[in-house]
């Protein structure tokens, strides 16, 4: 067994191939597994209603291209966020995320990521605080019982946007399916923004960090820059990382309509995984 895996953010492909084809081109490009994207549109978010017979058919191809699906982003929870004051969009939301939990279960995802926001196009109040803990505090509860670990995303806004305020969260929920999921993209800017050390802030998640996103960011932007183009230290973030005990990873990135998206995918693998590779080899030097 490999020393970590490396999974793969599917929106780094055309929207346009098939689950067997996505799957096939992650496996072709290397990766141990893939994330699967359920965002705000209501294409993706139908794929929370797939039938028993899509659901099987998605886990034949799986076992058939030799690429598991393993994670699974909920970023829909941004627009159908979990404090909102509008009660139709909270229990959308809320909804969302049972499904999202059923569906891990059936797949057999491990992970579900949601984005750490109790709101996103509305003010933040004490008001949608309050809401969103209540909710979540439901969503872990329901994690329980399926025995899926949902991971809070460090985000971009003020709300969540460094592992500090994420494990607030993880504390006040008090579940063993509730923990982090950090974007390091996101951290870096955060610890920019606030003068801090990023490192330092992985290190307040020792023992409750699932998983880490590998996404290049640059001041003030925090999506669609091309790694090497923005000012995140990967090797420093996953050397941390790997102190922290975290052993799964995703290249986070998007396909933008380039006809070479294929290179991309291959470049992205070979550019982490060289880093991860270093880790793995002093770990067995260690051993």
């Amino acid at each position: 067994m490999k020393a970590y895996s490396l999974g793969l953010y599917e929106k780094s492909m055309p929207s346009d191939l098939t689950w067997r084809e996505k799957l096939q081109e992650a496996k072709d490009a290397g990766y141990d597994y893939l994330e699967l994207s359920i965002d705000a549109t209501e294409e993706k978010i139908k794929r929370l209603d797939m039938t028993r017979e899509e659901r099987l058919d998605l886990i034949n191809a799986m076992y058939e291209t030799g690429m598991p699906i393993r994670t699974m982003c909920v970023s829909a929870l941004t627009k159908y966020s979990l404090g909102n004051d509008k009660p139709e969009y909270c229990e959308r939301g809320m909804e969302i995320l049972e499904k999202s939990i059923q569906l891990a279960d059936d797949l057999g995802i491990r992970v579900v990521m949601i984005p750490g926001y109790d709101v996103y196009y509305e003010p933040s109040t004490i008001e949608t605080k309050k809401r969103y803990l209540v909710n979540l505090k439901k969503g872990a509860q329901m994690a329980e019982c399926a025995g899926v670990i949902l991971g809070l995303e460090t985000m971009e806004n003020e709300f969540m946007n460094t592992v500090e305020k994420a494990m607030k969260y993880v504390v006040l929920c008090d579940s063993n399916y509730l923990k982090v999921y950090p974007d390091i993209g996101n951290l870096t800017n955060a610890a920019v923004m606030y003068q801090s050390d990023v490192l330092e802030d992985m290190e307040l998640g020792r023992g409750n960090i699932t998983s880490l996103h590998l996404k290049e960011t640059v001041p003030g932007k925090f999506r669609e820059i091309p790694y090497g183009m923005g000012h995140v230290d990967f090797e420093a973030a996953i050397v941390k990382a790997w102190d922290l005990g975290v052993r799964r990873y995703v290249t986070e990135f998007w396909y933008t309509g380039d006809k070479n998206w294929r290179k991309d995918l291959k470049s992205a693998i070979y550019m982490m995984s060289g880093i991860l590779d270093k880790q793995a080899a002093g770990e067995k030097k260690t051993s």
